[in-house]
């Protein structure tokens, strides 16, 4: 049997073939390169289409996709295999950038199809939809489009179309999820990437019942015989999980992985590790990181912050440390959790030794590692070191902002802070919930009721609502300047309210005198089924001392323990002894100050507060027997040794005085000056006690003698008390 010449060149084209696939497989783009140079000089390449499409698969998959279309273009008589191979290559990398060349390169294509009848077929759709997918809602009528191009074909039938068209819609943004429901529903044929995908897309809108519903689903069609199971389904329904409620389910889920044998697998094991610690349970997360023979930088970092997350941060840097001891380099996401436990943790010297640690490690310039230290050093009271990083930014975001903001706020440098957000403003950064919820908490510490009106306006005008944590915080700044009428309009309005909101609106209350109505909104809480905290409980019986109401204070003291299991703190205890103190029980918060002595460290807030209700009712010898209690304790408040020595001045006895006077120079206790201030016309007018420096003084000390005129002439006279004498000339 003779060979002529064209079975000679098809003998050698489908070697070449082989070659081609051979080093597409393996990666070996150097021999690849060799090849297309042999192709292109004897020109075999350009003869053979099989051989054209094959050496731009190549480069697709070497990630050469420059090199690829230069290959792609010189094919004179292109197939959908030649657009499809350069199609899925730039799918593939997954950027924005590479996402939007498959759209142009679709669209050439259908242009295409006009004069050559090139149609697109499944694996051009799947390309399609995964390029989708990378770029959001924003392109999702793109998907659209392609959607009914797919189905105009009948393409939807094919489970890699379908599965690839599900991944688009969930990834496209939340409300989308009905319409990959609706496809997946409709799926005449599903698979293991299908179920993984609607699970996981149910898991990043944190949808858990859903997630756990077609997890079930599954397992009823796996009972069938039909087998879906594998390690993509555990990770994407443990993730879809980890909320405290769902706690037994995940230990159910946890058990079944085991059962099946995945729990050995690094990625089911990182992600029930994750999924207890996130519902809090540490204990269970520990087991399972323990148990877990192979681990790796996600492990650790999964342990990490679950520990930093629920509080226990000082675990936290010791398990980072033992990281460290075994040799695990950590990720740029196991050095965010250390970072935020030395935040939480008040750890100024661990985290720059944290800091250090990833200096040397070179993760220094990205952008989320440079925002939790900045967040740190604000947090840990550094604000220095916190603004050289954040003004290390050329162009900070809001994170960025909103941590710096924060620090100011909580290290009580509320002019910067307020600086901050308004330079923020000007350089067109829109703020979020938590920059509100910072700036009113400036407004708030300084009772600033015009400014925070103004905050509520920018509030609306960026179109935030009142959830959590604005809500709270507003409610809070309209009650601590007493614009109770607010307070209750933006605690009314919220859609949800959390504890915080509820103790807000009960202090506001409280400290205006209207305790009654904290009580009734107390019952409103526990009807509608809000566990109080001991914040809560510091405002009821804060309002029930306001309001004179003992024995219902002590009620509710009782009730505390009792059905609630929260044990009374120092500031519980500073409440009853100022109820008993009003009440005029002077004698009962003795007897009650002496018997918390086994429940709190020291009595000199309790003592403090017994002084000053014996000045009040002017039973000096028991004010004298509180205010050496003071004395013995080692009190470093003036007002302490203050209020002592006018006492001993009532009781006549000078030289007690006297040695209350050398006992303040002796411990370093001096006086400070009262201090006081006002906002009028959104301006503040500061006043100290002795200080002539304000603008307006020599007016406000003229009206100030005419109103002590006026109150002479109408037969006004002071009353004596030798306490206050004596105070008012120590100051």
């Amino acid at each position: 049997m003779s060979h002529g010449p064209s079975s000679l060149a098809l003998e050698s084209s489908a070697s070449l073939f082989t070659k081609i696939l051979h080093y597409t497989q393996r990666r070996n783009l150097p021999k690849g390169q060799s090849l297309h140079a042999h192709l292109i000089k004897t020109g075999s390449s350009s003869s053979c289409i099989y051989l054209s499409n094959s050496i731009v698969n190549l480069y697709a998959k070497c990630h050469r996709l420059l090199d690829a279309h230069v290959a792609f273009q010189e094919i004179t008589n292109k197939d959908v295999v030649s657009w499809n191979c350069l199609i899925n290559g730039y799918s593939q990398l997954g950027r924005p950038d590479s996402s939007l060349s498959v759209l142009k390169l679709f669209k050439q294509m259908r242009q295409q199809d006009e004069n050559s009848h090139v149609l697109p077929n499944p694996h051009t759709f799947a390309g399609i939809f995964t390029a989708v997918s990378t770029l959001g809602e924003y392109y999702s009528f793109t998907g659209k489009q392609a959607h009914c191009l797919a189905f105009k074909l009948s393409y939807l039938n094919d489970v890699y179309v379908g599965s690839s068209l599900l991944n688009m819609y969930c990834k496209s943004g939340g409300h989308h999820l009905v319409d990959a429901r609706k496809m997946f529903d409709e799926m005449p044929e599903r698979n293991s990437v299908s179920w993984t995908t609607m699970i996981s897309g149910y898991a990043s809108q944190r949808l858990a019942k859903e997630a756990v519903g077609v997890f079930r689903m599954m397992l009823w069609e796996q009972g069938r015989g039909q087998d879906y199971v594998n390690e993509f389904v555990f990770t994407s329904v443990l993730s879809a999980i980890a909320l405290p409620e769902f706690n037994p389910v995940g230990k159910q889920i946890h058990g079944l992985s085991l059962k099946n044998g995945f729990l050995w697998n690094v990625s089911v094991a990182n992600a029930t590790v994750t999924m207890y610690a996130k519902c809090g349970s540490l204990d269970d997360a520990c087991r399972v990181f323990e148990l877990s023979s192979e681990k790796n930088s996600i492990t650790w970092s999964a342990l990490i912050t679950g520990y930093a997350q629920n509080g226990d941060c000082e675990k936290a840097l010791k398990l980072f440390s033992q990281m460290h001891f075994c040799g695990m380099n950590p990720s740029e996401y196991t050095l965010v959790g250390v970072i935020n436990a030395c935040s939480d943790f008040d750890a100024l010297s661990e985290g720059k030794q944290v800091h250090g640690y990833l200096l040397k490690l070179g993760f220094e310039p990205q952008m989320y590692i440079l925002t939790a230290l900045v967040d740190m050093y604000a947090k840990c009271g550094n604000v220095s070191d916190a603004r050289r990083g954040f003004d290390y930014l050329k162009e900070p975001d809001i994170v960025l902002w909103t941590s710096m903001i924060a620090g100011y706020v909580k290290n009580g440098d509320n002019e910067n802070a307020m600086g901050m957000y308004c330079r923020m403003l000007v350089e067109g950064v829109v703020p979020n919930e938590l920059t509100m919820a910072s700036v009113l908490k400036v407004c708030s510490s300084l009772a600033a009721l015009e400014q925070g009106k103004q905050i509520h306006a920018h509030i609306v005008k960026h179109g935030l609502s009142l959830e959590v944590p604005i809500g709270s915080a507003l409610s809070t700044m309209y009650a601590k300047s007493g614009s109770l009428h607010d307070c209750n309009l933006v605690f009314r309005r919220m859609p949800a309210r959390d504890l915080v909101s509820w103790n807000s609106m009960m202090s506001g209350l409280s400290q205006n005198g209207r305790g009654t109505e904290a009580l009734e909104l107390f019952e409103e809480m526990l009807l509608e089924g809000t566990r109080p905290d001991y914040v809560t409980f510091v405002n009821i019986l804060s309002a029930c001392s306001h309001m004179g109401l003992l024995e219902r204070g002590q009620n509710i003291f009782k009730m505390m323990s009792d059905e609630f299991g929260i044990e009374p703190r120092l500031e519980h205890f500073a409440c009853m002894v100022d109820m008993f103190g009003r009440a005029g029980k002077l004698y009962e918060a003795k007897e009650f100050i002496e018997s918390a002595a086994n429940h709190v460290d020291h009595g000199l807030c309790l003592w403090r507060i017994m002084l000053s209700a014996c000045r009040n009712y002017r039973n000096y010898e028991l004010g004298a027997y509180a205010g050496e209690k003071l004395m013995e304790l080692g009190s470093q408040e003036s007002s302490a040794y203050v209020l002592l020595s006018s006492i001993y001045s009532a009781l006549g006895r000078l030289e007690d005085v006297e040695c209350v006077r050398r006992l303040m120079n002796l411990r370093g206790v001096s006086k400070e000056p009262g201090c006081s201030w006002i906002e009028l016309k959104s301006q503040f007018h500061v006043f100290v006690v002795g200080d002539q420096l304000h603008p307006q003084i020599v007016g406000i000390r003229e009206e100030l003698l005419r109103l002590r005129k006026q109150m002479k002439d109408e037969g006004y006279k002071p009353g004596f008390d030798p306490c206050l004498e004596l105070e008012v000339i120590m100051d």
